[in-house]
């Protein structure tokens, strides 16, 4: 196991990682003998060692040579390149501005961790009913599989929404040449309110729609006001604040749009109540 820090400006591209990774085994492969001589500085410049990091030497250095690589060092070494067997990459991160730092590991243990990747691949197959070999294929299969279901369920969302939408029109009330309409959903999500406010909008020009909810006993809150209803005044964000007040929670928002969260769903028809009052109070 090793790490090692060097001097580099940038983070290495996956490319260079498997450069450096090929490199390095191919100079295991070439099985080098490692020899290892102490020499004064001066031979040892001579015969071209390589001093790293700046380091200060005595008069007497250790010279280590594999092939055609010479460095003056004073660490343990294998007695061939070959005794390595192999070199795996794990990682290449940033340690310092400057500075990357490369972590791998030899020997026995690069056969450990292929054996618990092949384990992993092994298990994660099992869990989607393929076989290591079939894994990416079947991946991409269920991934398609995923995209069809989100189509047909946001359709299914839509053709709830217009029917929701259809069924609340009723409660529409004038205020003050403004159609008004609040509602109570059933356990609606939030994308579910902002389609439903869109389609009573188009239905209602010169609108304020108020919608809400309670999921996992939190209530939501989602007022919307039509293009023309802002022009009279209407203020969805304002709207939003003093009713999300009655339910213990705040929010706000645009004048078109706003939403709000609050903890006591025993006064959403106090809230709902609330916000024609206030919208009353804006147009003038």
């Amino acid at each position: 196991r090793l790490r090692f820090d060097f001097t580099h400006f940038q983070a290495m591209t996956a490319e260079e990682l498997k450069k450096v990774e090929d490199q390095v085994n191919e100079k295991i492969a070439a099985s080098y003998p490692v020899v290892t001589e102490v020499m004064d500085i001066e031979s040892a410049k001579k015969k071209g060692a390589m001093a790293l990091f700046g380091e200060k030497y005595g008069d007497e250095v250790r010279v280590v040579t594999m092939g055609d690589s010479v460095e003056l060092c004073g660490g343990t070494h294998v007695k061939n390149t070959g005794d390595i067997m192999t070199f795996k990459l794990l990682s290449e991160s940033g340690v310092a501005a400057g500075v990357r730092r490369i972590e791998a590991i030899t020997g026995s243990n690069v056969f450990t961790y292929y054996k618990d990747l092949e384990n992993a691949f092994r298990e994660a197959a099992a869990v989607v009913r393929s076989t290591p070999a079939n894994l990416a294929l079947r991946l991409s299969s269920l991934q398609n599989e995923l995209a069809e279901l989100k189509a047909e369920n946001e359709k299914l969302k839509s053709e709830v929404a217009k029917s929701q939408a259809g069924d609340i029109l009723s409660n529409v009330v004038d205020v003050k040449g403004v159609q008004f309409l609040a509602a109570k959903l059933d356990d609606a999500e939030v994308d579910e309110m902002r389609t439903l406010s869109d389609q009573l909008k188009e239905k209602l020009p010169v609108s304020v729609i108020v919608l809400s909810t309670v999921k996992d006993q939190k209530v939501t809150l989602l007022t919307a006001a039509s293009d023309e209803a802002v022009k009279l005044g209407a203020h969805a964000g304002n709207i939003i604040k003093e009713i999300a007040k009655v339910v213990g929670g705040g929010g706000g928002g645009r004048p078109n749009m706003a939403q709000a969260g609050g903890r006591d769903a025993s006064k959403i028809d106090e809230a709902l109540a609330k916000a024609k009052e206030v919208l009353e109070t804006q147009l003038q």
